[in-house]
């Protein structure tokens, strides 16, 4: 029996065929093509990536500050150091005196004058003839070099079966009809062309990835997502899922379920829904009455309402004779969901069920047993309700609150298991953090979406004011004010034990300073350590005022309802993202009173960190705020598809390519109705297996 030999490095990375190879472009590239003195590199100024070469003169290793290898070279013209911090043997002996060597890099003002610090290098011959292209610096993992990938590289585009693979099938008519201009290359030839630009080739525009040859690639990429996103709306529209019509609910000689659980619950709000709800509401009953499954976003920044319609829209699914589920990514999130069902369902006879992780075995096995017999009309929990031992008597409904923390394996298999071989159920996915446009028409393209843009009645603007730590005291002497007036405050905090490294006030720390400054206050303490009946009851002394001061971590960056709290200062605001500190201060401002939110940063504050505190001060529009946040971390981290291992989309740049995605939308629809035979062919050459992913 034969064993199976190890994956390569260039396996792991799943660059086993001349295609993969193929679509492995450059990150960015050298230029090789150019040879400079070194008297004309040193004379070329700092911080350009520049090409010497020269006899090496010296090699030695130094301790001092630390260990490293100190290496000069000179020329006819003039001499260079060359610093290596971090070096082996090898590179050692192929730097010996005397051979001449060719190197690459930044030179840099060192201690003892101008230097190259890790330059690229060589060993070459005097003459050795120059590269006729710039060369490509690929994305690579440890253990994987340059030469490898490039070696493998050149061998794949000398492949015969790419010229098949990276076939023009596109049709030409459709593509002069579509595209704004004819200066693209075919494919194959752009992407060897991005492989090995010629020395004279554009390298800004190669760098910003603008050049036609990128062009091409990215508009090919975004197509093949687009027509999978389309196609994955039409093959939703062929499922089946039951119809929750109004007026054709269950009589109660047919089902136990009691009657007029939407009217009841209409009547129980002690609020009327504001306009933008009743609009958001209209859609989503439109879509629960159809025979194919919802799959709908409801968008809505924190606090306008989103939860009274996942409410309204289960109590539909119920009245029809079927269960609801509701989904929250944190536990303490689900309970507050949870509690406020009760609140609003358990006058009407509703039988709720509560899973989470950390309910014991035998409250776990109850719940189980009350949704798989039926019992459970609504369910509200957290990810252990996709769990493999939750089966649903007859589930109608799932919402998923803040659906982009659960990622995108998760999301795919609640949406496989919600399923049964008769009916899909219908999906309603929540965020209060707003999805860029661009992410909107790329990721979420096959979603339905309303948007609450309206917040309630009452509800009042917050400012936010931005404070340095260094005014800590004047901080705590305002906060004293605060709660003098009878109402209540969060402190938030981003660490819970000491970190040498951030130096960063931590919960604890602060509980014990608050709680010493503030004597005449009840100070709590609520963090994501504590156990869930600890966090619980500490957050119901702060809604019954028992507790005025609450220093918290992020636990309680959703969910939590507190009218009375109308102050939140966040400390070392400087270390979280736009999202965070938007969900953050959107728990304030939710009673009568003017409502503030401190950033108080520590200094020196990074560029970056400068400019989302500043634009987090000036605007509370949760759309701008999902633009700068997309342009920050990018669309993996924002839609947890970093958790997935997938990059999705790998040459596109929502922001800089934004004009592409309508073409590609445009095109998509195009090949979908007029051609249907190339579509298999294009979503597997730049799909594969992915496609499922984007079903999501």
């Amino acid at each position: 029996m034969t064993t199976k030999p190890p994956p390569t490095a260039l396996e792991k990375m799943g660059l086993n065929t001349p295609m993969a190879l193929a679509l492995h472009l450059p990150s960015r590239y050298e230029d090789e093509t150019e040879l400079f003195t070194i008297e004309e590199a040193l004379g070329l100024g700092r911080f350009h990536s520049i090409q010497t070469q020269g006899v090496v003169i010296r090699n030695q290793v130094t301790f001092r500050p630390r260990r490293q290898l100190l290496v000069t070279i000179e020329d006819d013209t003039a001499s260079l150091q060359l610093r290596f911090l971090n070096f082996y043997p090898s590179q050692q002996k192929q730097m010996a005196v005397g051979a001449h060597v060719r190197v690459r890099g930044e030179i840099r003002e060192g201690y003892q004058g101008p230097e190259m610090v890790h330059p690229t290098v060589r060993a070459v011959v005097p003459e050795a003839p120059l590269s006729a292209s710039l060369t490509p610096v690929y994305p690579a993992s440890a253990g994987l070099s340059q030469t490898i990938i490039r070696k493998a590289v050149l061998k794949a585009l000398q492949d015969a079966s790419l010229k098949e693979s990276l076939a023009e099938f596109l049709p030409p008519k459709l593509m002069a009809e579509i595209l704004p201009t004819n200066d693209w290359p075919p494919l194959q030839d752009a992407i060897t062309y991005l492989h090995q630009p010629p020395a004279d080739a554009n390298t800004q525009s190669l760098l910003e990835r603008t050049h036609p040859a990128w062009r091409r690639v990215q508009f090919e990429e975004l197509l093949a997502q687009q027509i999978s996103l389309k196609r994955a709306h039409a093959i939703r529209r062929e499922r089946r899922a039951p119809s929750f019509a109004k007026g054709q609910e269950k009589t109660k000689s047919s089902n136990k379920v009691n009657l007029g659980i939407e009217e009841g619950l209409l009547k129980v709000l002690p609020f009327e829904l504001t306009g933008a709800q009743t609009r958001v509401w209209s859609e989503i009953g439109l879509d629960l009455s159809n025979t194919f499954p919802m799959n709908r976003l409801l968008q809505g920044d924190v606090g306008s309402g989103k939860t009274v319609i996942a409410a309204l829209a289960a109590a539909r699914a119920m009245d029809h004779g079927y269960q609801a589920a509701i989904m929250a990514p944190t536990e303490i999130l689900a309970e507050q969901h949870y509690l406020k069902m009760q609140e609003w369902f358990e006058p009407l006879g509703v039988k709720i069920a509560w899973l989470s992780g950390s309910l014991k075995a035998k409250e776990k096995k109850l719940a189980q047993e009350m949704i798989e017999s039926g019992e459970a009309q609504l369910i509200i929990g957290t990810h252990a309700l996709i769990q493999d031992k939750v089966s649903f008597a007859k589930l109608g409904l799932a919402v998923i609150d803040e659906q982009h923390r659960f990622g995108v394996r998760q999301r795919l298999e609640i949406q496989q298991r919600v399923g049964s071989e008769l009916f899909y159920c219908h999906q309603l996915m929540m965020s209060a953090t707003p999805i860029p446009r661009t992410l909107a028409m790329t990721y979420y393209a096959d979603l339905d979406v309303s948007v609450i843009d309206e917040l309630p009645p009452g509800r009042k603007p917050i400012a936010t004011k931005v404070v340095k730590a260094a005014r800590r005291d004047e901080v705590i002497s305002g906060l004293y004010d605060w709660l003098s007036k009878g109402l209540q405050a969060y402190w938030v905090c981003p660490l819970i034990e000491e970190s040498e490294v951030l130096q960063l006030q931590t919960a604890v720390e602060s509980f014990e300073q608050l709680t010493q400054a503030l004597p005449n206050f009840k100070v709590g303490l609520v963090h994501g350590r504590l156990k869930s009946k600890e966090k619980a009851a500490v957050m119901a002394a702060f809604k019954a005022n028992e507790i005025q001061l609450l220093v918290a971590t992020t636990v309680i960056e959703v969910g939590v309802d507190v009218p009375n709290a109308a102050l939140m200062v966040i400390e070392h605001a400087e270390r979280f993202g736009y999202a965070q500190i938007h969900q953050l201060r959107g728990r304030v401002g939710r009673g009568s009173a003017d409502s503030v939110c401190i950033l108080m940063y520590a200094e020196p504050l990074s560029l970056a960190a400068k400019e989302r505190l500043q634009t987090l001060r000036e605007t509370s529009d949760g759309f701008v705020i999902a633009e700068r946040d997309l342009s920050l971390r990018g669309p993996g981290e924002l839609l947890g598809a970093k958790q997935s291992g997938d990059a999705m989309l790998r040459f596109v740049d929502l922001q800089r390519d934004a004009w592409l995605i309508e073409l590609a939308q445009t095109a998509a629809e195009r090949l979908l109705a007029e051609h249907g035979d190339l579509v298999e062919r294009h979503l597997e050459r730049w799909l594969g297996s992915r496609t499922e992913f984007l079903k999501a």
